[in-house]
């Protein structure tokens, strides 16, 4: 093992140390990086042989999360960590995201970098640290790298711009921005936002690009003095007889396959031309370089014509959208659905309701234990038009889900003023271009169609960039899926009219300038606002009601010294509320009660016997109740749940009482007024104070005791209920 090394600076006020020479020493690479107490381990390692059959860089980032590092013990029967988490998988996305382009393409030996977080602080996000430490690493490798890479975050506190804010802090920021840097250019970006503006991105964006020179100039110093030599790329195959054969069986004809308009009129003729040409020149050339030179031939087809005359494969203008349709509620028995398509891509989304008790629970390392709010992506095989295994969600669709996610959080209502769990499931029913921008499209209109008080309609879009060999270029709002296939870029952005509240951009050349960002970032203006509009015409604002299958969610607060008495020993008495009316009941520690039920009427009920057993009796109320006990001296009467009262005989009628069970027998209902609630809580009541000479009081059923009304509202426990012809979660009970 190499003798120990370490390099040290301060960023944004803390110590951020790289060192190697001390773990891990049969790793090609490996480090430790320490930020504040998180510290990770990185170990890269590159296999001595090429992988047969690839045609494709076989790089692996593997993120591991040990929930010791945050003094956790994992749940579920094992008691060990297993499948890795949504949030594990979208940092093992976020570092491979820079780090990719950045090697050569031709490469066919298998690159694994194994990221594991050591200790977490809960105040230091390890994710920039993985960006960082598997830069640090591949440059001390073997392998040939154009690093290294700085990464950090960025967020905004008080209108002002703050590098690295720890995870408390960001949970007040309206930025969450991540930005990965070489020297030279921007490599990725991620972003979430509470709408903040373009200009205000772009500003945030060239000062995270700053910011990691630093980190860049700490990593030059780590492989300068501890990293090896370089081995050298492969060179692309190159055969020029293969291509100028091939150029003139394909002269005039390939521009023409792909003129038409749409994916599946382009497919069939470029099929018909590959198997043309395999015929013509299988006899000479081997298959897999006949293939790569025709994909190569449509590559430089498309880009000449975006550069040099500004026309697209569909025919389309560098800015033009494809056509977009909306609709509202296809699906009778869900709660919200959606149903966006745009040109050739088409997402259905459906949302679903649910109590406070469905909320996701977080095993990670991070400072949130729940999530409320659920975004899902599907992306089956036939939305291509592929025939494929189905399974469990893969890496692609736990990041395409998750962006959506991000993108519509801002505009979802807390649970103070809409007390549910939330879930929005996209199905990606055809493929031709971000559909992940797709769903946020789609998830938008759904949560509106399902009546949920969103703030604002949320679009997205995608953006593609086309570079010559010189400085020429130009940024494609709409990309379709060859267009993200031969070009260099994935700049999807979304937002509200107000601002942009999600950001992701993925490359594959080796970095793209500011200039081209802002471009970018006013094109997908332009773009957002239009498809906003279209959005607007299927639905402008959220439903008034919400669907008759979904659950009626009311919130009230009770003293939380009561909630044992609502809860009872071992949770006899809430079980029988909810055996009773079917209804959920969910108690959080501050007294706050969620109860919820399809029929809303159950809903109140449950409420009412909450009610019943929290609230405290009062000099002066009236009940009526059933005799619960007799002894010689009076009568006991059972006011409210686990609440009784005594009625002396002398208070039982206006005439002398010899014997109680002459007046009332066990198990009667009487009318009752409270008179005196002695020092030691003790209840006193009266029947005769109610009697008139002569008459006896009007009895009722128990259930209908009289007193306060049970307070509830879903937005604030105890406050009157909103006039009728509200929303039905805060409807008054009639």
């Amino acid at each position: 093992m190499a003798q120990p090394f370490s390099v040290e600076t301060t960023i944004a006020g803390r110590r951020f140390c790289i060192e190697t020479g001390k773990v891990a020493g049969q790793a090609d690479a490996a480090i430790t990086v320490r930020y504040g107490d998180t510290v990770i381990l990185v170990a890269a390692c590159i296999a001595p042989q090429p992988r047969d059959g690839v045609d494709f860089l076989p790089l692996t980032i593997d993120f591991e999360e040990r929930l010791y590092a945050a003094g956790k013990i994992p749940g579920g029967f094992i008691r060990r960590e297993g499948r890795p988490t949504e949030e594990a998988i979208l940092t093992s996305r976020l570092t491979d995201r820079p780090l990719r382009p950045l090697l050569p393409k031709t490469w066919r030996r298998d690159i694994q970098v194994v990221i594991t977080v050591l200790s977490a602080d809960r105040e230091n996000d390890p994710d920039v640290m993985a960006i960082v430490g598997g830069s640090c690493a591949l440059g001390m490798s073997g392998v040939p790298f154009d690093g290294p890479v700085g990464a950090c975050h960025v967020g905004c506190l008080s209108g002002e711009l703050v590098l690295n804010p720890t995870l408390p802090q960001m949970e007040e920021s309206t930025l969450d921005l991540v930005v990965a840097s070489t020297k030279k250019a921007v490599v990725m970006i991620e972003a979430g936002a509470k709408e903040i503006s373009d200009e205000l991105m772009a500003q945030a964006i060239e000062f995270a690009h700053r910011a990691n020179q630093e980190l860049i100039a700490l990593q030059e110093q780590m492989i300068a003095a501890t990293g090896g030599p370089k081995e050298t790329a492969p060179e692309p195959l190159a055969n020029t007889e293969l291509v100028s054969e091939l150029e003139q069986i394909l002269e005039g004809r390939l521009a023409a396959a792909l003129g038409s308009p749409t994916k599946t009129g382009r497919e069939p003729g470029l099929e018909r031309l590959k198997l043309e040409v395999i015929s013509k020149l299988q006899d000479r050339y081997p298959e897999t370089d006949i293939l790569a030179s025709y994909d190569k031939c449509i590559k430089n087809c498309l880009r000449e014509s975006i550069l040099k005359r500004h026309v697209r494969v569909s025919g389309r203008g560098l800015k033009e959208l494809r056509p977009i349709t909306c609709e509202v509620g296809v699906l009778p028995r869900v709660h919200g659905s959606a149903l966006f398509t745009r040109g050739e891509t088409q997402v259905l989304t459906v949302t679903t309701l649910g109590s406070m008790r469905e909320e996701q629970q977080l095993d990670g390392l991070g400072i949130a234990d729940t999530k409320r709010f659920m975004h899902h992506y599907n992306f089956p095989p036939f939305s291509t038009g592929e025939v494929r295994r189905v399974g469990s969600p893969g890496r692609r669709e736990i990041g395409h889900g998750a962006l959506a996610e991000r993108a519509i959080r801002p505009v979802v209502p807390d649970e103070q003023e809409f007390p549910y769990t939330i879930r929005a499931v996209s199905e990606v029913l055809s493929s031709s271009g971000s559909t992940s921008m797709g769903s946020t499209c789609a998830t938008s209109l759904s949560l509106m169609d399902a009546g949920i008080p969103v703030a604002k309609a949320v679009a997205g879009i995608s953006l593609g960039l086309v570079t010559g060999e010189t400085e020429e270029f130009a940024v494609l709002t709409d990309i379709e899926g060859m267009e993200d296939n031969y070009g260099d870029m994935d700049f999807k952005v979304a937002g509200t009219r107000d601002g942009i509240t999600a950001l992701q951009l993925d490359i594959k050349i080796k970095g793209i300038s500011l200039e081209i960002i802002d471009i970018a970032l006013s094109q997908g203006k332009e773009a957002r606002f239009t498809i906003l509009d279209k959005m607007d015409k299927a639905i402008s604002a959220p439903r008034t009601e919400l669907s008759k299958y979904a659950p009626r969610m009311i919130k009230v607060a009770i003293d939380p010294e009561k909630i044992g008495t609502v809860i009872g020993p071992g949770g006899k008495t809430i079980r029988a509320i909810t055996d009773e009316t079917k209804a959920t009941i969910d108690i959080e520690q501050d007294g706050t009660v969620f109860v919820g039920a399809i029929d809303e009427a159950a809903a109140r009920r449950a409420i009412q016997m909450i009610n019943d057993l929290t609230r405290e009796v009062k000099v002066g109320e009236i009940f009526t109740g059933k005799v619960v006990r007799i002894m010689s001296f009076g009568a006991f009467v059972e006011l409210l749940p686990g609440k009784d009262g005594m009625v002396h005989a002398s208070e039982l009628a206006e005439h002398r009482v010899d014997r109680v069970e002459d007046v009332v027998k066990i198990g009667s209902e009487i009318t009752v007024k409270v008179i005196e609630i002695d020092s030691q809580g003790r209840i006193n009541l009266s029947r005769r104070a109610l009697l008139a000479p002569g008459d006896e009081p009007r009895t009722q059923p128990s259930q209908q005791r009289s007193g306060p009304r049970p307070s509830g509202s879903p937005y604030q426990g105890g406050r009157p209920h909103p006039p009728t012809g509200n929303r039905p979660f805060d409807r008054q009970s009639s």
